[in-house]
C-alpha cells in the first residue's frame, strides 16, 4: 500500500480505498470508488495536504468528486479536481462559504491537535476552505454510474442542510459522511444544524436494504451493519423522551453518540 507522510491509504477491496488523515484530531476519511469507466471520490479531506497526489497513484480514470457536505474537513482538496458534485441545498455554501462560520474558527479547528508533521505548504494563517461553482447538483435518488458500479444518493439533512449518504449497490457499502460514525458524537447543535432532520435521517439509514458495511467519515474505519438496529432503537428513544431538540446534550447508545 502507498506510504505517504500525511495520508494513510487502506484498501477496502480491489476497487475501493479509504484515504485517511489520522494525524489530525478529526481522523477524517475520504473514499475512492473505482468503476470500469470512471471513479468517484467521496469527499477530499481537510486540505492540509493535496489528496490528488494519492488518487493519481490509485487510478488513471477520470474522477467525480461527490461531496457528502460542505464542511471544511470534507472539501479540502476540491480545488484539485475538475468535476465536483454537491447536493443542491449546499451549492451556495460551496460557492460563497458557510453562513455564520468564521474563517478564524475554521483555521483554529484545522490547525489544532495535529500529531504528525504537516507539509511545508500548509500555513494555518493563510488556510482557506475551497470555494467554487460545482460541476453539477445532486438530488435525492440520483444514481451515479461508474461503469458496472452504481452509487445511489440519499439526501440526509440534519448535520447540515445538504448532507448526503452514498450507497454502493454492487458492494453494499454505505458511506455515511457525518451522519453515522463511532467514538465522537454525531452532532446537530450548530446554528446550521437541525436535530429533527438528523433523527429523521438516522431513521432513513435503517430503511436501506442490503447494507454490508458502513463507512463513516471519521474515527473507526468500517462499522458492521448491525449498528443500524441500535440506530433504530435510538431514534425511538430520542423521540419518546422529547430529546430531539437543541440543548438536550449528549445521548449515548451502543456504538455511537448523538449531541444536540
Amino acid at each position: 500500500m502507498l506510504n505517504d507522510p500525511w495520508f494513510t491509504v487502506r484498501k477496502i477491496d480491489e476497487k475501493t480505498y479509504a484515504i485517511s488523515e489520522l494525524g489530525h484530531w478529526e481522523k477524517v476519511h475520504s473514499f475512492l470508488l473505482i468503476g470500469d469507466t470512471k471513479a468517484a471520490l467521496i469527499d477530499t479531506g481537510l486540505g492540509i495536504d493535496n489528496m490528488k497526489r494519492i488518487t493519481d497513484q490509485l487510478t488513471p480514470l477520470p474522477i467525480d468528486v461527490i461531496t457528502t457536505h460542505v464542511h471544511s474537513d470534507h472539501i479540502g482538496s476540491h480545488g484539485e479536481y475538475d468535476r465536483i458534485f454537491v447536493h443542491e441545498a449546499e451549492r451556495a455554501w460551496l460557492v460563497h462559504g458557510i453562513v455564520g462560520l468564521s474563517l478564524e474558527q475554521i483555521r483554529q479547528n484545522t490547525a489544532r491537535d495535529i500529531t504528525i508533521p504537516v507539509p511545508e505548504s500548509f500555513d494555518p494563517n493563510t488556510y482557506k476552505p475551497f470555494q467554487g461553482e460545482p460541476t453539477g447538483i445532486l438530488k435525492d435518488g440520483d444514481r451515479v454510474e461508474l461503469g458496472n458500479r452504481t452509487l445511489i444518493i440519499y439526501h440526509t439533512p440534519g448535520h447540515s442542510p445538504g448532507h448526503i449518504v452514498i450507497f454502493d449497490e454492487e458492494t453494499g457499502y454505505l458511506f455515511t459522511g457525518d451522519l453515522l460514525y463511532d467514538e465522537t458524537p454525531i452532532y446537530a447543535f450548530f446554528p446550521t444544524t437541525n436535530p429533527a432532520d438528523l433523527v429523521n435521517s438516522l431513521e432513513r439509514l435503517t430503511q436501506i436494504n442490503h447494507v454490508s458495511m458502513i463507512y463513516g467519515a471519521h474515527n473507526t474505519l468500517g462499522l458492521l451493519p448491525e449498528i443500524l438496529d441500535e440506530v433504530k432503537n435510538a431514534v425511538e428513544y430520542l423521540r419518546k423522551h422529547d430529546f430531539v431538540r437543541f440543548g438536550t446534550g449528549v445521548h449515548t447508545f451502543h456504538g455511537f453518540r448523538v449531541q444536540f
